[in-house]
């Protein structure tokens, strides 16, 4: 499916407790391959550095609950510079779309230290809409830390994720401060559950699943951590 141009996924997010997730692992661990970026069976950590407008754009689109709404991040893995990214993350209902463009160490340090019109050397548009949101005010808002078990399956382009050990930046902007502190932004007995697909989700996955069973919710990582900035900083 697209729209406006770009190619839409399903996104369904589900809060699970332990022991589902257990018995849900073990079942896709026997049917489906873990994700690439594994470093083993507990999965690899994701940090990522969320920007937002000077009236907090993102968050309240969230919030408030608004059809058509995006985020600008920058994303790291297991804590190595050696992949970053660049990524604008679109949310249309219950379809996301997601761009990226790789960044150097170097043009990372640089972004962080507001020195940005190197952005527009490239023809490639996600840098440039990047840089005009910069211009207009955009800037680091909070950092999201978390380990991701993902399980995938090559037909539907099936992504099925699980997202532990939720916790927020306290501290600084920079994902490779060593001084980074971060603060739990989750009860310890959730787990978020994500499942992600193109057209369709396969039968014999929907079996295992089971989506109809557990009740959806509209988490964001990004507003949790945001809530946990402010409880820190409140006065």
């Amino acid at each position: 499916m697209e729209f406006l141009g770009k190619k839409l996924r399903h996104e369904l997010k589900y809060y699970i407790h332990p022991y589902e997730y257990v018995t849900l692992r073990q079942r896709l661990s026997a049917m489906l391959q873990l994700d690439g970026n594994s470093d083993d069976k507990d999965g690899y950590g994701i940090r990522s550095l969320y920007f937002d407008g000077p009236h907090n754009h993102s968050l309240y689109d969230k919030v408030n609950g608004i059809f058509d709404r995006q985020k600008f991040r920058i994303r790291i893995y297991n804590g190595s510079d050696r992949t970053i990214k660049l990524e604008r993350k679109s949310k249309y209902g219950d379809y996301v779309s997601k761009e990226a463009a790789q960044l150097s160490r170097e043009e990372y340090d640089r972004i962080l230290m507001g020195d940005v019109s190197f952005l527009l050397e490239y023809n490639v548009p996600l840098l440039k809409d990047f840089y005009t949101s910069l211009q207009g005010g955009y800037q680091p808002a909070v950092i999201v830390d978390y380990v991701r078990e993902a399980y995938v399956y090559e037909l539907g382009d099936v992504r099925i994720t699980f997202d532990k050990m939720l916790s927020a930046g306290i501290n600084t902007n920079d994902l490779f401060d060593p001084n980074l502190a971060v603060s739990e932004a989750l009860d310890s007995t959730k787990t978020i559950m994500e499942i992600k697909y193109n057209d369709f989700l396969p039968e014999a996955i929907r079996l295992i699943v089971r989506p109809d069973t557990h009740n959806r919710s509209s988490i964001s990582k990004y507003v949790i951590c945001r809530e946990v900035g402010y409880r820190h900083f409140r006065p």
